[in-house]
């Protein structure tokens, strides 16, 4: 089955390309089924190239997904038109009567900056609440993960000595966890973060369970009872160049940056970077919105 997006998304080009199931507005509304309703709050500042990826994901499922685009109101982005944000992105007022099955909260990059000074903030902070009541399952994403850690669980971001950058390997902790049904014992995700959470911590919350982590980038996987919140460390949706991109854009800058770890075929930048990822990255949303939210989320949306 397909992802439904709005008319005219540039996703939409991108995806078809790629053979993925896209059905837009027009057609959908032909269609006698209830869609599972996707919330995507896009706090990266590349939201056209966000979206995409995060519809990829959604798209290679047997389920069809609705999916809205939301955008915060207290922060204007810099590097998406404003034409583009009026056509496909709504605020949190705009929906904030409304109920979803799933949600997904993006990273930002804000990571080395206290919570409470992110322009945000407050309006993330409302938003969070409000997903407890009116989303059946949230998946908060990298700096979204930690956000939502701290908000709801109290627990803070550590920085750490130098930027975790590359790919590394993972483990599954908990082999009856269906988040991560059909893993294999060693499975790749890119990580590009200057923080981090600590496992004591997570641990001493007993609403929490750490389901998957790495020796090199430390807890990969969280999600507390009944599966209402997942927090991801990662970036599984980052496409092949994601790293790359970053990697060339502060190297040619002069910056202090070092070469992805596990990224570069014998850490050579001038090959091209190995995807190792992508085959787990496609399995993690399809088990999340499978049995995360398909298989528990209420027939009549109205009763989440």
């Amino acid at each position: 089955m397909p992802i439904k997006i709005p008319n005219g998304l540039p996703a939409v080009r991108t995806l078809a390309q790629e053979k993925i199931f896209v059905m837009t507005e027009n057609r959908a509304v032909t269609q006698d089924i209830r869609p599972l309703r996707i919330l995507l709050l896009n706090l990266m500042p590349t939201k056209i190239v966000t979206e995409t990826q995060f519809s990829r994901l959604l798209g290679n499922s047997p389920l069809q997904v609705e999916l809205t685009l939301l955008q915060t109101a207290t922060h204007k982005s810099k590097n998406t038109s404003a034409e583009h944000l009026l056509m496909f992105y709504k605020t949190f007022d705009e929906i904030r009567g409304e109920k979803f099955d799933g949600m997904i909260i993006t990273g930002a990059p804000v990571e080395q900056m206290p919570f409470e000074e992110v322009e945000y903030w407050d309006e993330l902070c409302e938003i969070m609440d409000w997903s407890k009541t009116n989303v059946h399952s949230t998946l908060h994403i990298c700096w979204g993960a930690q956000a939502g850690l701290y908000h709801h669980y109290g627990i803070q971001k550590q920085m750490l000595d130098a930027k975790l950058f590359g790919v590394f390997p993972h483990v599954v902790e908990t082999q009856e966890n269906t988040l991560m049904r059909g893993f294999d014992d060693v499975f790749y995700a890119p990580h590009s973060r200057h923080t981090t959470v600590l496992r004591e911590d997570i641990e001493a919350v007993d609403a929490l369970t750490v389901v998957a982590s790495s020796p090199k980038a430390g807890v990969y996987a969280v999600e507390s009872a009944k599966h209402r919140q997942i927090f991801i460390t990662g970036h599984a949706e980052y496409d092949a160049d994601t790293l790359e991109k970053e990697y060339l854009r502060d190297k040619n800058a002069g910056l202090p940056i070092a070469v992805p770890e596990n990224y570069y075929p014998g850490d050579d930048d001038t090959k091209p970077p190995r995807v190792t990822w992508r085959a787990h990255a496609n399995l993690l949303f399809s088990n999340w919105l499978n049995y995360y939210v398909y298989q528990t989320t209420p027939y009549q949306i109205e009763s989440i």
